[in-house]
């Protein structure tokens, strides 16, 4: 007899490999909207596309199925692989380098609060303190924020949070982790946020001015 896999247990080697090969792949349509190849330019443009346009309704969604069942994904977890993939083509950006300390979205948006203060930091309250039925919707409005400053976001880390976040739980059982995954959110948003040591010395350091009055 099988039994359920405990909902805080991590993910089975082969899911956590379709999951990484899936966001590779998103990278890799982004790099090749730039390919020299017009073919392959124009056929990533045009999944690109579809993937924006899954939020818009089901007929819309059904266009974006087969960019993510390629790639197999658990069946309870395939509505999010969706979600992640639209967050994707609203702000598709390069693969990042660096596999390690992946920055959080609330590095991202603490980064951003930097330049454009109470607007993002109201929406990202709203994020962290939504309803999980909510949280695609506000999800959306702060990736479409990251956007329009060239923020960059890691979906490698993102997916594997949102699993967790958003997967059905009926029982409760992973009650914990989703309160730590939105505290982490919040705590790495508040460092991010706060200004850089060096801005603060040189606002504050005395002009010469100053010193010679």
């Amino acid at each position: 007899m099988t039994t359920a896999r405990n909902a805080t247990a991590p993910p089975p080697n082969d899911t956590r490999q379709r999951r990484g090969d899936f966001i590779t792949h998103l990278y890799r349509l982004n790099r090749s909207t730039s390919s020299d190849n017009r073919h392959a330019a124009g056929e990533a443009r045009r999944t690109l596309a579809r993937l924006r346009r899954c939020f818009a309704g089901p007929r819309q969604e059904a266009d974006a199925y087969s960019t993510v069942f390629d790639f197999d994904p658990p069946e309870a977890e395939q509505h999010i692989w969706l979600l992640v993939a639209g967050l994707f083509a609203l702000h598709p950006q390069a693969q990042p380098q660096d596999t390690h300390g992946r920055a959080s979205i609330g590095t991202a948006m603490g980064l951003l609060a930097q330049d454009r203060g109470d607007s993002v930091h109201r929406r990202f309250t709203q994020l962290v303190s939504v309803e999980t039925a909510s949280l695609p919707h506000y999800l959306r409005q702060c990736v479409q924020l990251l956007a329009t400053a060239a923020t960059p976001l890691d979906y490698y880390r993102l997916l594997d949070e949102l699993v967790d976040l958003l997967l059905d739980d009926p029982y409760g059982r992973n009650a914990d982790r989703r309160q730590r995954i939105r505290l982490t959110w919040a705590r790495d948003y508040h460092r991010a946020s706060r200004p850089h040591p060096a801005s603060t010395e040189a606002e504050t350091e005395p002009t010469t001015s100053d010193t010679t009055a």
